[in-house]
């Protein structure tokens, strides 16, 4: 760390005030200089890395091409189980691409891979990463990394005894707004924290997950026996079962498995929480009744005890997928000095920074009123001589505003840290403990709501109590 950016931070967590320009640059221009020398660094052959995604659905095909985006990186394999999602991977990445209905060949059969993305429905996430794990693959798993929590601990050990790469894409951790964040929470900026709100709305079909289902598809064209084969409840072939499975608790996690874990990823990562100790959740199924049975308007309340990271706060979770306000995400973090807004997918950051009054206030909504004309008077004047105006003022600063660059994309610097641990063995960004101690609060909502009770964590040990 350079001397002028220890100034910088020294300053901004005592008198200095930070303007958006200044912000704005410092946050800009560092990371703006490490993705230009991701972009111009000669790769040799040595350096190249194999990458084989497994699931081509919307998640698997955007993840593929962020992936590529980094130099030296190519695609050699796909794995999906509809036959039509294969056609189009070698339709986008070339006639050569290898292709099968079974992840097996590629992380068994295949010794010319190095890493495989999981994109899979999340019901086989914890399976195929520890499978490619024992066989010597690097893994980038799509979020939640567990299907039940019960799955988190061995996905865990597993990684541990391998000593494999393995990152949860939750690709918040990797966005420099998030690291700018987490440098002005860390600095003092919004004083002591003490509550969190974060939220995604949806007002769309599509945003409910009511994905489009191809003309051609049916159960010779579909694996529908390998896709249910992990499920403890097995169903007659049903397109919207496999092409939506989001909808369903058998094969996804819900809104909260799906939403809440950005938002708790995000939290963790500004606030260098472990976990909470307490989560209750509610919902409803209020109007895509679909034949989905997971909620789609969900509400969440989590504490989060004192540690040695940091005080005591709650946090409220909400996703609305029938929203009137036409679609909207926030993390707000509260503190006692000021707000950190963290809108949108988290492209910036907003801070709001207001001071307390050193005096407590008179007048106004207050009993001074019912006590007589003397007693007031006697009040009023004790109360001048105890408090200067400088002390009787609210203290008000004007907004910080940081924004990234217009052509930022957190995903492509997430795949870039994880290709940055597979070829130097470097740290990942965010490791199977991160992953599964944002994903587990999430599936305990799921818990709470379909059990009716206060569910209690362990998040030093990462179990329910």
């Amino acid at each position: 760390m350079s001397s002028d950016r220890r100034k910088f931070l020294k300053h901004l967590g005592t008198s200095v005030l930070l303007t958006s320009a200044s912000l704005t640059s410092f946050a800009a221009r560092e990371e703006q200089e490490i993705r230009t020398l991701r972009a111009q660094k000669r790769v040799g052959p040595n350096d190249k890395i194999r990458i084989a995604t497994i699931g081509m659905g919307i998640m698997g095909f955007n993840d593929t091409n962020a992936a590529l985006t980094v130099p030296g990186v190519e695609l050699v394999a796909a794995c999906d189980l509809y036959k039509g999602r294969l056609a189009r991977a070698k339709e986008v990445y070339g006639a050569g691409l290898f292709t099968t209905e079974d992840y097996r060949d590629l992380i068994i059969d295949r010794k010319d891979i190095d890493a495989v993305i999981i994109a899979t429905s999340d019901n086989w996430h914890s399976q195929i990463a520890i499978d490619a794990m024992i066989a010597g693959k690097a893994v980038y798993s799509e979020k939640p990394m567990v299907h039940q929590i019960s799955q988190g601990l061995a996905e865990i050990k597993t990684q541990h005894d391998t000593k494999m790469v393995f990152q949860v894409g939750s690709q918040r951790v990797s966005s420099i707004a998030y690291k700018k964040a987490k440098e002005m929470y860390e600095a003092g900026s919004i004083g002591k924290i003490n509550s969190i709100e974060a939220s995604f709305n949806r007002q769309d079909a599509l945003g409910a997950w009511q994905y489009t289902i191809p003309l051609d598809q049916s159960v010779q064209n579909v694996n529908w026996a390998r896709f249910q084969s992990n499920a403890k409840a097995k169903y007659d072939y049903d397109p919207k079962r496999f092409f939506r499975w989001r909808n369903y608790r058998e094969y996804g996690t819900g809104v909260a498995g799906d939403l809440f874990v950005h938002l708790l990823s995000g939290i963790h990562f500004i606030t260098g929480s472990k976990g909470p100790e307490k989560i209750y959740a509610i919902g409803d199924l209020s109007y895509w009744k679909d034949g989905r049975n997971v909620p789609d308007v969900m509400s969440a309340v989590i504490h989060y005890g004192e540690t040695k990271e940091h005080p005591a706060f709650q946090v409220t979770l909400r996703v609305n997928f029938a929203s009137g306000d036409g679609g909207s995400s926030t993390t707000k973090i509260t503190g006692s000095e000021g707000v950190i807004d963290l809108g949108g997918d988290g492209e910036g950051f907003t801070i709001r920074k207001n001071k307390m009054t050193q005096a407590p206030g008179i007048g106004g909504w207050d009993s001074l009123s019912t006590y007589t004309e003397a007693q007031q008077k006697a009040l009023i004047d004790d109360y001048n001589k105890r408090y200067t105006e400088a002390q009787k003022t609210r203290q008000k600063f004007p907004d910080v505003i940081y924004k990234a660059p217009d052509d930022y994309n957190a995903s492509n610097d997430h795949f870039a840290n994880f290709f940055d641990s597979v070829r130097n063995g470097t740290k990942v960004v965010e490791d199977a403990v991160f992953g599964f101690r944002a994903a587990a609060p999430c599936l305990a909502c799921n818990d709470s709501y379909f059990e009716n009770r206060v569910i209690r964590w362990d998040a030093e040990n990462m179990k329910i109590v």
